[in-house]
């Protein structure tokens, strides 16, 4: 039998096969295979395909034989996701508000790629967030990828940063001014990207929302803040800044409804210590937290079921804030 030019890449070709039109419910016969082949001008035969799909077991591949009534087929029954995982990535990709509509089904296709075509469409669903916001920023993604490289070579960056107008653009704040940071750290808190850094111009951490970057830039300038980035704890940062603002930490007491405790230990987590109050149906914790104003919106939101118990000036702060909410009403 006369060898055609694709001849070298027939196992290429019978892998492909498997790997988009079988999987545990679905398989391909000998015929199929060969008439596949025949269409890339590979000639086969039936011997041949059986000593293929051996090699192929060999590599690695997962391909077991069955019977399909009266017919015999070869399906390929496991793959590095399970299609319960490729849906779980689908379902975060969807969902995650960092991504542009444009990327978004963009992975999805990729991800797609991934499993059979037959389940590829169990993939192909849509998960309805309400009033979800994508980004408008295309250009997040080689941000990242931009800031994990400055990370790695221990560099800092240059960047102009952005913040909604009421024309609903992002417009350069501050006439356009070059932000200098050390970055130190990406964290993913609310839905989006954060850059961790340091600010050598106010000496201190601050962070800062990836998407609304703009004109990044990687310097050759050695990164600072070593010293405040030593005994530096992610985790523990996170859970104390609330709304990602920055300023200085206190410990502050609450006293919270006994029926709030999983909302306390998904924010302050498992660790808190829980302490049983005086008064009845509650307890108190001990959090360390910015006091921002995010902050104290959080807890206005839970009504009279949390309050500031101390220190004086945070419980003052949330008195101010409410009197300033009332005054709207006053009329």
């Amino acid at each position: 039998m006369a060898k055609s030019s694709n001849q070298k890449l027939k196992m290429i070709y019978l892998m492909d096969k498997f790997m988009r039109d079988t999987d545990e419910n679905h398989g391909i016969t000998v015929n199929e295979m060969i008439d596949y082949l025949e269409s890339y001008d590979i000639k086969s035969e039936r011997k041949s395909i059986y000593n293929d799909i051996e090699c192929l077991n060999s590599y690695g591949l997962d391909i077991v034989k069955e019977k399909a009534g009266r017919e015999t087929v070869y399906k390929l029954v496991s793959r590095d996701f399970e299609l319960a995982e490729l849906k779980l990535l689908v379902d975060a990709v969807q969902s995650s508000k960092f991504m542009t509509s444009k990327k978004t089904d963009a992975l999805i296709k990729k991800i797609e790629g991934l499993t059979s075509k037959h389940q590829a469409v169990e993939l192909q669903r849509q998960v309805h967030v309400i009033n979800r916001v994508k980004t408008p920023n295309e250009k997040i993604f080689l941000a990242v990828d931009k800031l994990h490289e400055a990370i790695h070579k221990r560099v800092r960056v240059e960047f102009q940063y952005t913040a909604w107008n009421t024309s609903k653009e992002l417009e350069v704040k501050h006439d356009g001014k070059i932000y200098e940071v050390s970055p130190w750290a990406l964290t993913w808190e609310d839905e989006n990207y954060y850059l961790i850094g340091y600010n050598d111009e106010f000496k201190e951490i601050r962070h800062y929302r990836v998407d609304k970057m703009v004109s990044l830039k990687i310097t050759d300038k050695e990164r600072q803040g070593h010293k405040e980035f030593k005994d530096f704890d992610l985790p523990s940062y996170s859970k104390r800044t609330f709304g990602m603002f920055g300023g200085e930490s206190c410990l502050v007491k609450l006293r919270v409804n006994n029926r709030l405790i999983g909302a306390m230990l998904d924010r302050f987590g498992l660790s808190t210590m829980i302490i049983p109050d005086n008064k009845k149906g509650f307890f108190t914790i001990n959090v360390d937290v910015v006091p921002s104003q995010q902050f104290i919106g959080w807890l206005v939101g839970f009504g009279q079921d949390v309050e500031v118990v101390s220190p004086q000036d945070i419980r003052d702060k949330v008195r101010e804030s409410i009197e300033n909410i009332l005054s709207l009403y006053n009329d």
